[in-house]
């Protein structure tokens, strides 16, 4: 294949605009799949994606195509479209020379698009912008193309108008793809091996596999190569593309998208982003520019339900991070809930996909605790801590303030909702910024929200409260001062740690008098009565009891004085005295996951 007959390139956009569906046609134009094999979302390769309809892993797929009378080979790369992913949209394009920017014609740009489209252009890719949903009742296409010219500043002019459902004008982006996007740049097969590694896996027959951007040099079997930045060796066992299907290639040359199978088991040593080069020159090469880190924005403790599958557990965390390396992860204890690992994601949505991912993929059940974010803890002597365990909130006399994460919040719904959205908004201590009416039917609520105040269950209630019609989407915007407390809970005087949280002063009663109440419902009764407090520093703000059972000792007497009676009362009630002093409550498994699962 000659060099400037390749193009690759990512599809972006905001969620469900349908990225997905753009590239099941672009395979089927280019029949890449024989037509009885097609069926929706052809690069969703997990169960988790077909069933939500949502794109949580980047796949990358080499496609022939006749154009004139002359081959090309097209590398897409389909990305998804969730804030929580944006680390896979920048992986992608890193690997690309140009992005098709998918705009959706009865939603026009939303935030996402935005942010995508500020990724393509640090990695100065050429950007062809294309209207899709063309075939709904409720497109506007003249609207939307003012809108990717007034707020992306891009020329909308002669962009494809297409309907990737129905495969209208979808020839029209290839063409422009094949017109547009420029060659891999100085990709020559004779110089010095450089290729980036932007995605792995880890499979249990073959070990670690690699999918590379070969920007110069060959790479074919048994060839000996070298990380640049870790050092770490490894041999080529097999290399090729996917067409979606695996097909094994002699070589992988310059300018190409591919897969490496490699001898490495070891997942901890394999980094993202890493350059791959020949093994005696790995000390003379200059690294590809990588990938920024990413930072997590929500934490959560998960803990195996079975203790013996802890080992198991780490090993999925490890399988896992080796293909998303945006999860972060640390070793922690709790009391109540044995041995486990404090884990970082980049937003609720992607906590319930790891969740999910570990339940399904491996078997491994999992309790996980209250989502909390990361503090800022300013010190009288101006030091500055951040913490994301609860557990670890210093003592309150050393701290001067603290800050909390704020994010910017924008809610797209059908305006009869709008009052209901903006009181339940205001509940959640939102800052009101901004109201944009983009038609007579759709707005756009701006807030500043505290991010802790949405990674629980803020999702699910705006769907409730709009019927389904609302969307919204964020971005973080730094750290402000508030108003927090620690709020610990202590059942039977003994304190449990993965119930604490972090929370503002304003809803800590609420919050504590609801946990108080939840525990009463679900901890068994035992024969000496138990306390459950919620505490802020040594003072209890809400307090319930659970009694005990009350056997009847005097059952068996048939008469006699009545001070026979009343001494054994008073035995029992000096029994249930030391046992009140001295019993321990078991809280069963089922407890934590019934406290943990409610709002």
């Amino acid at each position: 294949m000659k060099k400037e007959n390749i193009r690759n390139f990512a599809i972006i956009a905001h969620i469900d605009h349908g990225k997905s569906t753009l590239a099941d046609r672009i395979l089927e134009l280019a029949s890449a799949i024989p037509l009885r094999e097609i069926h929706n979302q052809m690069l969703d390769t997990m169960d988790l994606e077909r069933e939500r309809g949502i794109t949580i892993k980047l796949n990358a797929v080499q496609i022939e195509y006749k154009y004139q009378n002359e081959d090309y080979q097209l590398n897409l790369i389909d990305t998804p479209g969730h804030v929580d992913f944006t680390y896979e949209v920048s992986r992608s394009l890193a690997a690309s020379e140009g992005a098709i920017l998918l705009v959706d014609a009865t939603q026009g740009v939303q935030p996402q698009t935005i942010a995508n489209l500020y990724l393509a252009i640090e990695n100065d890719l050429k950007i062809i912008p294309v209207i899709n949903k063309i075939d709904m009742e409720n497109a506007d296409i003249s609207k939307t193309k003012a809108e990717i010219e007034k707020i992306l500043g891009i020329d909308a002019s002669d962009c494809p108008l297409i309907s990737a459902k129905t495969g209208q004008n979808v020839d029209k982006v290839i063409e422009k793809i094949i017109r547009e996007i420029p060659p891999p740049q100085n990709a020559n097969d004779d110089l010095q091996l450089k290729a980036l590694v932007f995605d792995a896996y880890f499979d249990p027959y073959q070990g670690v596999i690699l999918f590379l951007k070969i920007f110069t040099g060959i790479i074919f079997k048994n060839q000996k190569l070298s990380f640049v930045q870790s050092k770490q060796n490894l041999d080529v066992v097999s290399c090729g593309v996917n067409t979606p299907k695996e097909k094994i290639k002699a070589k992988l040359t310059a300018g190409e998208t591919g897969w490496v199978i490699t001898n490495i088991k070891d997942i901890k040593k394999i980094a993202i982003g890493d350059t791959l080069t020949i093994r005696d020159n790995s000390n003379n090469i200059k690294a590809l520019p990588g990938y920024r880190p990413s930072k997590p924005m929500v934490f959560s403790g998960f803990y195996p339900l079975e203790t013996e599958k802890y080992q198991a557990l780490e090993e999925a965390l490890d399988k896992i991070s080796l293909s998303d390396s945006s999860l972060t992860y640390e070793k922690e204890n709790s009391k109540a809930l044995g041995f486990g690992f404090r884990v970082g994601f980049l937003g609720l949505l992607h906590l319930e996909i790891i969740q999910e991912r570990i339940e399904r993929e491996f078997n491994i059940p999992v309790i996980a605790t209250i989502p909390s974010v990361i503090y800022k803890i300013v010190f009288s002597n101006k030091k500055i801590k951040y913490i994301q365990n609860p557990t670890d909130f210093p003592d309150r006399s050393h701290i001067a303030w603290i800050e909390e994460p704020y994010v910017k919040v924008i809610i797209y719904s059908p305006s009869e909702y709008m009052g209901k959205l903006m009181e339940y908004i205001h509940s959640k201590r939102g800052i009101y910024k901004d109201l944009e009416i983009y038609s007579e039917k759709m707005n756009a609520l701006i807030y500043h929200l505290p991010l802790a105040e949405i990674v629980f269950d803020f999702f699910n209630t705006v769907k409730s409260i709009s019927k389904g019609y609302a969307s919204f989407d964020y971005e973080q915007i730094g750290y402000q001062r508030g108003d927090l407390v620690k709020l610990d809970f202590l059942v039977a005087k003994e304190q449990i740690d993965a119930f604490a949280r972090i929370v503002h002063r304003s809803s800590a009663y609420y919050v504590g008098r609801t946990m108080v109440e939840r525990l009463k419902m679900i901890i068994p009764r035992q024969n000496f009565e138990i306390a459950l407090q919620a505490i802020i520093g040594g003072k209890v703000i809400a307090r319930e009891t659970i009694k005990a059972y009350r056997k009847d000792v005097t059952g068996y007497l048939y008469g006699g004085d009545v001070s026979r009676k009343k001494k054994l009362l008073e035995k029992q009630k000096k029994g249930k005295k030391k046992m009140k002093q001295i019993g321990s409550v078991n809280l069963p498994q089922s407890a934590f996951i019934d406290i943990l699962k409610t709002n």
